[in-house]
């Protein structure tokens, strides 16, 4: 069995077609499915059933699966470890993350990469969704968020303190809330599909407990970039990260919002990985450089 023949098979599983496996793999759909057919010829069954737009996996497809990406997983390993040191990363690193968050902090550190990692590439999807990182074939996405139970392994990069804002024009039309409970008074803007916000809220034993507030909305937007420009326009109050907002308060054009006894949910931010079983260099390089650059 060739490894090339059996990483397309690996690939157009994950990635829903032999198209888009040879896209990622840098063949032709041709070149794909000849090397799909020569990997069935050497083991004597079919692995995948196939049409002009699906594809899915026989009984002996599923039962090789495993044994597949286990042997495209430890050759991936074995040439990471056999690559000299001053070579540095290389192959196409493909990262995923919010819009704001990737231009401020994971824009500028990609030129120092490039140069000091000539094989390197990076495809950086800006995006404040979640992808399903192995149908994707996405290495690595960087996450803002209280992250819940997950098949996907994660590290902690930092903390992220967030706080609500609104723009004086706003505040002196509408009044600025004290309250959880006066947050149903005012326009908030949440992200797209968004209905609450978390706050912890100081209880009268001493503890803290969590409260989802639902939130009066009139104005949504699908990336948190949206929700800050409408926020500075005086469209109503926005829950946004400190990094995000230092300069504009600074600067006048937001005011911090503090409310009596509560305070947003504390998130952090996360590398999330599709495996443990394999880390590359690749990956190892671009977060420690966005490590170092963040505050």
């Amino acid at each position: 069995m060739d490894i090339d023949d059996i990483r397309v098979f690996t690939t157009a599983v994950h990635a829903g077609s032999l198209a888009e496996a040879g896209r990622r793999l840098g063949l032709g759909a041709m070149a794909a499915s000849r090397k799909l057919a020569s990997l069935e010829e050497a083991m004597g069954v079919r692995l995948l059933h196939r049409t002009t737009r699906s594809l899915a996996l026989t009984p002996e497809g599923e039962t090789f699966l495993p044994y597949a990406q286990a042997l495209v997983d430890n050759e991936a390993e074995a040439m990471a470890r056999l690559r000299s040191r001053d070579r540095g990363a290389a192959g196409l690193l493909r990262v995923s993350m919010p819009v704001s968050f990737g231009v401020r902090f994971a824009a500028p550190i990609i030129p120092d990469l490039l140069r000091d990692n000539p094989e390197l590439r990076i495809s950086l999807d800006l995006n404040d969704n979640l992808p399903d990182l192995v149908a994707t074939g996405t290495d690595l996405a960087i996450r803002i968020s209280r992250l819940r139970d997950s098949s996907l392994i994660a590290q902690k990069l930092a903390d992220n303190p967030r706080m609500l804002v609104a723009s004086p024009h706003y505040l002196a039309e509408r009044g600025t809330p004290r309250s959880i409970d006066d947050l149903a008074n005012h326009d908030c803007l949440p992200l797209r599909g968004a209905t609450h916000w978390t706050f912890e809220e100081d209880a009268e034993d001493g503890g803290v407990s969590e409260r989802a507030v639902r939130l009066n909305v009139r104005f949504t937007s699908s990336n948190i970039a949206g929700c800050h420009a409408a926020c500075v326009a005086g469209c109503g109050i926005a829950l946004l990260s400190l990094w995000n907002v230092r300069e504009d308060i600074e600067a006048g054009r937001l005011v911090e919002i503090p409310l009596i006894s509560a305070r947003p949910e504390a998130i952090a931010i996360w590398a999330v990985y599709p495996t443990t079983r394999l880390v590359l260099p690749k990956v190892r390089v671009f977060i420690a450089a966005l490590k170092a650059r963040l505050p």
